[in-house]
């Protein structure tokens, strides 16, 4: 059994999930959203942050965390803000000595859902298809479920390609 971290960065809100992978067969283990006040200053936030990060990750220990790469939007300040988040998840995986996958959005969804431009409601419920009975935080935890699903399905792939050319 592997546990697999998925985690969606955000300054005001990082989703996470923790799925459970048999072979091809996967549970819901939790998840959850990481929350940060906007009145409080960048500095303050980011430890909060990866406060909260170190906290999922001593409650779950898994064996392998997922991130979702940074997008470039219209908005340059929110963009770096993006980035300051996703270095915090990194680090907190990188503390606990474990690599991290990184995944472009679009390739988060075409795993998940079979389409790469899917919004948010398209996420949502294919995660819930396929981890049943899940109860979902909220959608950056939808997210989060989604980068560890497609952790595990990539992760599943190398090891069959491994088996098959030994």
């Amino acid at each position: 059994m592997m546990r697999v971290l998925g985690i969606d960065p955000g300054l005001r809100q990082t989703g996470w999930g923790v799925i459970a992978c048999v072979g091809n067969r996967v549970s819901h283990v939790a998840n959850g959203v990481c929350k940060t006040p906007a009145a409080d200053d960048l500095g303050t936030r980011l430890v909060s942050l990866f406060d909260q990060l170190e906290a999922v990750m001593a409650a779950h220990a898994p064996e392998a965390v997922a991130v979702e790469q940074t997008f470039v939007n219209k908005d340059g300040a929110g963009t770096l803000k993006l980035g300051q988040a996703r270095g915090i998840a990194m680090l907190v995986a990188a503390r606990s000595g474990l690599r991290v996958g990184e995944y472009a959005p679009n390739a988060v969804k075409k795993s998940v859902v079979g389409v790469g431009h899917a919004d948010k409601r398209q996420i949502d419920h294919m995660v819930r298809l396929q981890l049943p009975g899940v109860v979902i935080a909220g959608p950056d935890a939808a997210d989060a479920l989604a980068i560890a699903l497609c952790h595990a399905f990539h992760a599943g792939s190398r090891a069959a390609q491994a088996r098959a050319s030994a």
